[in-house]
């Protein structure tokens, strides 16, 4: 039962780091990120919503505003002290694998004893396996409203989810691992 157990959480584990996003950011170090207390967004640049449908863009607004009230900060229409734009590409890709499998015989020496060591004859084949994959980035950046500055932006690029249901539970995930980078940590709630 314990071998099923250890089994279960290690598949688990490999699963869940399969679907993990790969996060950069960037930052203005001069900046002090605690005096801000409200954003407002500015939309999605150059139309990368267009890729979007409706309930995906939702989810990552909605996302990205769960991760910046953690923060202490609260969304305001219009009249935000951040302004916060989103970007979205994909770029499709090719992934190629390679099989080799060797066949063949050979001897030990000349009596059929000695260390089992095999020469001679035999063959190899390599069989190559090509997939498609899609690998979407999101991009988020924060700029300073009065200063019209850019100054925080994260990017977080991983394989596209092409169930709406993993995508639903995916997005926020993947979105706090974007926010991780933000200068300013998640408030900390005691009851």
């Amino acid at each position: 039962m314990t071998k099923v157990f250890i089994i279960a959480i290690l598949a688990v584990m490999l699963l869940g780091s399969c679907a993990s996003i790969k996060v950069i950011s960037d930052q203005d170090a001069s900046v002090d990120f605690n005096k801000y207390k409200t954003f407002e967004y500015y939309g999605w640049e150059e139309e990368s919503d267009k890729i979007l449908n409706r309930f995906d863009k939702e989810r990552i607004e909605l996302a990205f505003g769960n991760e910046f009230n953690k923060r202490g900060l609260y969304h305001t229409e219009g009249d935000g002290e951040l302004v916060v734009t989103l970007y979205i590409v994909t770029e499709q890709k090719i992934k190629t694998t390679a099989t080799t499998s060797h066949f063949g015989g050979g001897y030990a020496d000349y009596y059929g004893y000695g260390p089992g060591w095999e020469w001679g004859g035999g063959h190899s084949t390599t069989t190559y396996n090509q997939y498609d994959y899609e690998v979407g980035t999101l991009i988020c950046s924060v700029y300073d409203k009065q200063a019209k500055q850019l100054i925080w932006e994260g990017v977080g690029s991983g394989t596209m989810e092409e169930n709406p249901q993993l995508r639903e539970k995916r997005i926020p995930i993947d979105v706090a691992q974007i926010m991780d980078r933000y200068p300013v940590l998640p408030i900390e709630y005691s009851e």
